[in-house]
């Protein structure tokens, strides 16, 4: 998925994470994708710039597209991290510069690892159900990785873990000694969590991985914290459990991992190092070169805007 916004600002990227539990409300904002989608942007924020390796997450839907044509997002380039595309509802068409052509379906990974330079597209199908409803995600690369041969993987069967009221599906890294399929390339966990109504459950975590919940569905009580669907409830480090409870059905996704140390510039669908680095990978984008061409998509790539009038600089997690 590509951040849309014309004017992007550049956001210096970093854990600064805390080093106790914490119980912060990101606000997210609203952000057009596409011709039809609404997205609620919650990483980065002002608040927040990462979630270990976790920098960018939008949460969108549930829409109704029934009669619409629902996810239209052009093609356009990434470089320096993964995308996690992962869904509640719907459907959606993953194009790639590789060849990659897959449907992705609710419960499903669609993970793409970009390394040195990819492009994609992503589109509901022609034929598709009524709702949509998701998260898109990022992951940035370390920069021993960081300029992997880019390449896309799908997961249809991903391990679960259960308790009484909890299903937990283990879409990256670890969480309680079940392990995903999908690569990653730093200390990571992403996980979707269903709760039954009167469940009352606590999660085992990692004490040294700092921590997020996303609310999806329902209400639930992350640490005695309400969440409603579409925010984002930052935890901090230095938890061993997490205490959730629902009264009604309800859904997250728990994001979290070792708080990222480099320093790194995030400017548009890029994960960098430097601005120099950035404005040459938005030169290459403008020039048809580097990134390579989707096939199939019915629709002109997307242009790059222009880079900002301050440099693009790399810092630290530590403000």
């Amino acid at each position: 998925m590509s951040n849309l916004d014309l004017q992007p600002t550049p956001t210096v990227c970093g854990g600064d994470a805390a080093e106790g539990p914490v119980r912060d409300l990101l606000p997210g904002r609203d952000m057009p994708l596409g011709e039809s989608t609404v997205v609620r942007r919650l990483l980065p924020s002002l608040g927040r710039r990462m979630v270990g390796a976790w920098c960018f997450v939008d949460h969108y839907g549930p829409d109704d597209i029934a009669r619409q044509s629902g996810m239209q997002v052009p093609p356009h380039p990434h470089l320096g991290l993964q995308t996690v595309s992962w869904l509640h509802d719907g459907e959606v068409l993953h194009r790639d510069s590789l060849g990659s052509l897959r449907t992705v379906r609710p419960r499903e990974l669609g993970l793409m690892t970009s390394g040195r330079a990819i492009s994609h597209s992503e589109e509901s199908p022609r034929e598709h159900t009524p709702l949509l409803h998701g998260a898109q995600l990022w992951v940035a690369l370390p920069d021993e990785h960081r300029k992997v041969e880019p390449h896309f993987e799908h997961h249809a069967d991903l391990p679960v873990v259960t308790a009484h009221g909890l299903r937990a599906v283990v879409i990256m890294g670890e969480l309680d000694g079940a392990l995903s399929p999908g690569t990653a390339y730093t200390p990571i966990v992403g996980a979707d969590l269903a709760l039954s109504a009167g469940t009352a459950v606590r999660l085992p975590l990692e004490p040294e991985f700092e921590y997020a919940a996303l609310a999806m569905s329902g209400a639930t009580d992350v640490d005695g914290v309400r969440l409603e669907p579409g925010s984002l409830l930052y935890l901090g480090c230095g938890r061993s459990e997490l205490p959730l409870r629902a009264d009604s059905d309800s859904g997250l996704m728990l994001l979290g991992g070792e708080p990222f140390a480099e320093k790194i510039v995030m400017w548009w669908n890029f994960v960098g190092r430097s601005g120099d680095e950035i404005a040459a990978a938005r030169e290459e984008w403008m020039s048809g070169t580097g990134f390579g061409a989707v096939h199939g998509y019915d629709g002109a790539p997307l242009p790059a805007p222009a880079l900002p009038p301050v440099p693009l600089k790399p810092r630290g997690r530590v403000r």
